[in-house]
C-alpha cells in the first residue's frame, strides 16, 4: 500500500496556545514527523509577538518559489521549527495586508457552498483571510508535485482553506476535523435545550440564526460536506455531528497524551506528598485562621477547565457537594472534604484578608523554623512525658509569648472566604452563587469546604505557588461531570498523574473509558438522564470515595495510571494514519 508522502496540517492553534487543539497538535507531532517524508504544520503569524517555542529559519529550496508567490500577493510567510519533540517544520502566514478581498470571498462562499457570513464580525474575517492564504499555500505546494498532498484542517478556521481548495479544484486531498460543533457548543452553553435528548427534533439553521452563529455553522456544514474525509474526536461528537453537520464521521480521531511525560507509579507518590504539604500550608492560613479541623482526616477534590458553568458540569457538581455536605454533617467522625475550583477568570488581586493571613502564617512559620533546634532539644529532654507536653513545655517563655502574638495576628473572625481573589461582580458569579444556594458557606460545622481559585496555576501565583500538574498530584480526586465535552483532557491528565477522576458518558473520554477494563476513572451517566438523577448519582460517587481508606485510594491511583497507558499517542495515532490514508486514496 502506497502511503502519502506529504501531509500538511493546518490549525489556528499551531504555535498559538488558545485551547485544547494546541495540545492535540503539539503532542502528536513527533510521531507524524517520523512517519511521513514531509510533514508540515501551518499556523497564523502575529507580527511582533515573540514566541520562544518557535525558531525562524531560512526556508528550504522547495518553499522559496511558493513564498515568493505569496509575498507578491501581500501574504507574509515565515518558515521555522516548533521547539517541541520532533521539531516539526512550521509555516506561519499573515494575510492582514494581502490582496484578498474578504467581501468578494464571502460572496463566492455563499454562491458555491451556502456559507452565510453576511453578519460575520472581525472574529470571522481574520481567520478567513488567514485560511485563504493557507489554501493558496497548499495549492502552490501541490502544483510542484504529481503526488497528491494530504491537507488536514482543524475546525472552521482552517476548514475555510479546504473550501478554497475545493473552489480551485485542487488535487489536495482533505481531512476535516471538528473538535466540537460551534452550534452544539453554543446551544449547550447558552440555552436550556437538552442537546442530546433533542438532536433529532431541532431546527439547526433556525437556531444558528437565533444564536448569531450562522457564519460558523454554515462554514462547518460546508467543510463537513466537501471534505474527502470527515472526522471528529469522539463517539459523542460523532453523534452530534451526524445531526448538526449532516454527515457521519468517517474516522474518530481520539485525543491522546505522551504518557512518557507523566510520572510513573514510583514517582507519583513522592510528588503527591510534596504537593499535598504545599496545599496544606495554604489551608493552614486560609481556614485555620478562622477555625481548625483535622487535615489528616480529610480528602481533596478539584475541578478545572474553562469557565462554562453548565457545559463543564459545575452546576451539578456544586449541587452534589451541597448534598454531600448535608449528609456528612450527620455522620460522626466523617472526613472533611476540601474542594478547589481551579477555574480561571477575571480577577482584581488577592483578597486583603487572605494576604494578611498568609503574611501572619509566613511570619509564624519563619520564626518556628529559626527556633526549631531549641524546640527539638526541649522535646527530647522531656520525651518521657510526651503525652502531657504543652506549648509552654516545648517553647522558651520568650518564644511562647512571641508565637502567641503571631497566632493572635493570624486569627480572623467569621468564615473563610469562598473566593481567594477579588472578582468583578462576585455576588453574581455563578460558582459563588451556587455555593451560597447549596449551603457551601465554609462554616466551622460544614464538612465540605470550598475554594474558588480563579487564576492560572503557574507555580508563582502568590498563594498555592503550584503548577497545575502539582496541584493535581496533591489532590485525591478530580471531578469533571461535563454536560458538553467532545473529548475531555482534564480527567485523562489527572489519571496520567495517578489521580482518580470522574468524567461522564457525554464526554468523549468518558465514552472511551467505558470500553476499558481499568476503572481508575469513574463514568457518571448523563446521557438522556434527568439532572436530579445525575446529581444523586454524583453525590453517591463522592460519598463512596470519601469512605475509602488509604489502601483503597492507592489501588485507584494505580488503576488510573494503568488506564492512562491506553490513551498514549502511540495507541491513538493509528486513527490519524487511517484518516490520511483514506484521503490519499479518495477520488474526486
Amino acid at each position: 500500500m502506497t502511503k502519502p508522502q506529504t501531509v500538511i496540517e493546518a490549525s489556528w492553534e499551531v504555535v498559538n496556545k488558545v485551547g485544547g487543539i494546541y495540545t492535540v497538535v503539539r503532542t502528536k507531532a513527533e510521531l507524524l514527523v517520523n512517519t511521513y517524508k514531509q510533514y508540515v504544520l501551518v499556523g497564523p503569524l502575529f507580527p511582533g509577538r515573540h514566541n520562544v517555542e518557535f525558531t525562524e529559519q531560512a526556508p528550504p529550496e522547495r518553499y522559496v518559489h511558493v513564498f515568493e508567490e505569496l509575498r507578491q500577493e501581500g501574504i507574509q510567510c515565515v518558515y521555522g521549527v516548533w521547539n517541541i519533540p520532533g521539531n516539526p517544520q512550521v509555516v506561519l502566514l499573515n494575510a492582514q495586508h494581502s490582496h484578498i478581498d474578504v467581501n468578494a470571498v464571502k460572496g463566492q462562499l455563499w454562491e458555491q457552498f451556502g456559507v452565510d457570513s453576511l453578519r460575520a464580525a472581525y472574529e470571522y474575517d481574520e481567520p478567513l483571510r488567514w485560511a485563504w492564504a493557507v489554501g493558496r499555500f497548499m495549492e502552490l505546494m501541490q502544483s510542484s508535485t504529481d503526488e497528491p498532498i494530504v491537507g488536514h484542517f482543524h475546525e472552521w478556521m482552517a476548514g475555510l482553506a479546504l473550501l478554497y481548495l475545493r473552489m480551485k479544484k485542487s488535487r489536495v486531498r482533505s481531512v476535516f476535523t471538528t473538535h466540537a460543533t460551534m452550534l452544539g457548543r453554543t446551544i449547550s452553553g447558552s440555552t436550556d435545550i437538552n442537546l442530546y435528548d433533542s438532536l433529532p427534533d431541532l431546527d439547526f439553521p433556525r437556531l444558528a440564526k437565533e444564536l448569531h452563529v450562522e457564519d460558523k455553522y454554515t462554514t462547518e456544514l460546508a467543510c463537513a460536506k466537501n471534505a474527502h474525509v470527515f472526522t471528529t474526536v469522539s463517539e459523542i461528537t460523532g453523534i452530534e455531528a451526524e445531526h448538526v453537520l449532516l454527515r457521519k464521521p468517517d474516522v474518530l480521531l481520539f485525543n491522546g497524551i505522551c504518557r512518557s511525560q507523566y510520572p510513573d507509579v514510583n514517582d507519583s507518590s513522592p510528588m503527591h506528598i510534596r504537593a499535598r504539604e504545599r496545599m496544606r500550608d495554604f489551608l493552614n492560613y486560609y481556614f485555620f485562621s478562622h477555625y481548625s479541623f483535622d487535615l489528616e482526616h480529610s480528602v481533596t477534590f478539584f475541578a478545572s477547565g474553562r469557565y462554562e458553568y453548565r457545559n463543564k458540569g459545575l452546576d451539578v457538581f456544586t449541587k452534589a457537594l451541597g448534598k454531600l455536605n448535608y449528609e456528612l454533617k450527620k455522620v460522626p467522625d466523617s472526613k472533611t472534604v476540601i474542594v478547589f475550583y481551579f477555574i480561571p477568570g477575571d480577577t482584581q488581586g488577592i483578597k486583603t484578608e487572605v494576604l494578611e493571613e498568609r503574611q501572619a502564617f509566613s511570619a509564624m512559620q519563619s520564626y518556628l523554623d529559626k527556633n526549631a533546634d531549641d524546640v527539638v532539644r526541649r522535646i527530647m529532654r522531656q520525651a518521657q512525658r510526651i503525652d502531657s507536653l504543652s506549648a509552654k513545655d516545648i517553647l522558651s517563655e520568650e518564644a511562647y509569648q512571641h508565637v502567641k502574638q503571631l497566632a493572635k495576628a493570624l486569627a480572623h473572625a467569621g468564615n473563610p472566604p469562598l473566593v481567594t481573589h477579588n472578582i468583578p461582580g462576585e455576588e453574581h458569579d455563578p460558582i459563588v452563587a451556587g455555593f451560597r444556594a447549596h449551603g457551601l458557606l465554609n462554616r466551622a460545622e460544614d464538612k465540605v469546604k470550598v475554594v474558588r481559585y480563579p487564576v492560572y496555576l503557574t507555580g508563582k501565583d502568590g498563594l498555592l505557588d503550584l503548577t497545575y500538574d502539582e496541584a493535581v498530584a496533591g489532590s485525591h480526586l478530580g471531578v469533571f461531570p461535563s454536560y458538553y465535552e467532545p473529548w475531555g483532557y482534564t480527567p485523562m491528565e489527572a489519571a496520567a498523574m495517578g489521580v482518580p477522576a470522574i468524567t461522564t458518558d457525554l464526554a468523549g473520554f468518558g465514552r472511551f473509558v467505558q470500553t476499558q477494563q481499568e476503572k481508575g476513572v469513574f463514568v457518571l451517566k448523563r446521557y438522556n438522564r434527568s439532572e436530579q438523577d445525575v446529581v444523586e448519582d454524583l453525590f453517591v460517587m463522592l460519598k463512596e470515595f470519601c469512605q475509602k481508606n488509604r489502601s483503597e485510594r492507592r489501588e485507584l491511583k494505580a488503576a488510573a495510571q494503568k488506564l492512562s497507558e491506553q490513551t498514549d499517542w502511540q495507541v491513538f495515532i493509528k486513527h490519524y494514519y487511517d484518516a490520511h490514508q483514506r484521503a490519499y486514496e479518495s477520488k474526486d
